[in-house]
C-alpha cells in the first residue's frame, strides 16, 4: 500500500517524513521554495521515473517508523519551532559562512586564474551571505518576535503585520534558494577540479553543507510555520 502519491505537494510529503528531504535532494527536488508545487509536477518538470520516487519514499517511510525520538515538527507549537529554527540553523550559518567566505576567497586567489568560475562562485557566495545577514536580522527582530506575542496575544493587528513581514521573507527565500541552485549548477554539482588543493574540496564540501541545511530550515519556516498564517 503507498503511503505517500502524486498529488501532495512536495512540503506537505517532508512535513509528515523530514527524511523525505534526502530522497529529493538526491534527484534535486526543490522541496523548499517550490513546496508549494505537486509531486507529480516536479516528477514531469524533471521528467523522472513515479514510481522509483514513490518506492523510495515509501521505503524511508518504513525505516523511519523505526526510529525513536523523531520530532514531529507539525506538532510544535510556533515558539517552539521558531527557537528550533534559531538554535539548529540560524547557528550553524553563523558558524559556517565565515569559513566559507575565507576559503572561496582564498581559493579565487590560488585557482582563479585557471578555473574562472571561481569568479562567479565568489560573487553568488558573498551575494547570498549578505542575504542571509539581512534575513535573519529580520527574523530574529522583527517577525519571530511578533510571531512568539501571537501565540499569547493574537490580535488582528499582530496578524497583518506577521503577513507583510512573511511575505518579504518568503521572497527572500526565494532570492536565496535561486543563487544556491545557480551555485551547484557553476560548480557541476560541487566537483572539484583534479588540480583542486584540500582548501578547495573543503570550501565545496561547506557549501553543499550549508545547501542543505538552509534547505530544511526553509522548508520548516515555508511549509509549516509559515503555513499557521496564510
Amino acid at each position: 500500500m503507498r503511503i505517500f502519491n502524486t498529488t501532495q505537494t512536495l512540503g506537505e510529503i517532508v512535513a509528515i517524513m523530514p527524511k523525505a528531504s534526502e530522497v529529493f535532494k538526491a534527484y534535486q527536488i526543490d522541496f523548499c521554495c517550490g513546496g508549494n508545487r505537486s509531486l507529480e509536477a516536479a516528477i514531469k518538470e524533471q521528467n523522472l521515473d513515479e514510481q522509483e520516487i514513490l518506492s523510495k519514499l515509501d521505503a524511508v517511510y518504513e525505516a523511519t517508523k523505526k526510529l525513536k525520538n523523531t520530532v514531529d515538527f507539525r506538532n510544535l507549537s510556533s515558539s517552539e519551532l521558531i527557537d528550533y529554527i534559531l538554535n539548529t540553523h540560524h547557528s550553524f550559518a553563523k558558524q559556517i559562512v565565515p569559513s566559507i567566505s575565507e576559503m572561496t576567497t582564498k581559493i579565487l586567489r590560488v585557482h582563479g586564474s585557471h578555473h574562472e568560475e571561481l569568479f562567479q562562485v565568489h560573487k553568488l557566495f558573498h551575494g547570498l551571505k549578505t542575504e542571509l545577514e539581512q534575513h535573519f536580522i529580520k527574523e530574529e527582530e522583527i517577525l519571530f518576535p511578533l510571531m512568539k506575542q501571537y501565540d499569547t496575544e493574537p490580535s488582528k493587528e499582530l496578524f497583518d503585520k506577521i503577513k507583510k513581514t512573511m511575505k518579504e521573507t518568503e521572497d527572500e527565500h526565494d532570492g536565496a534558494g535561486d543563487i544556491l541552485k545557480e551555485l551547484r549548477k557553476i560548480t557541476k554539482d560541487y566537483v572539484v577540479p583534479d588540480d583542486g588543493c584540500a582548501t578547495y574540496e573543503l570550501a565545496y564540501k561547506q557549501l553543499q553543507e550549508l545547501e542543505s541545511d538552509l534547505f530544511e530550515h526553509i522548508h520548516l519556516e515555508n511549509n509549516i510555520l509559515f503555513k499557521r498564517f496564510d
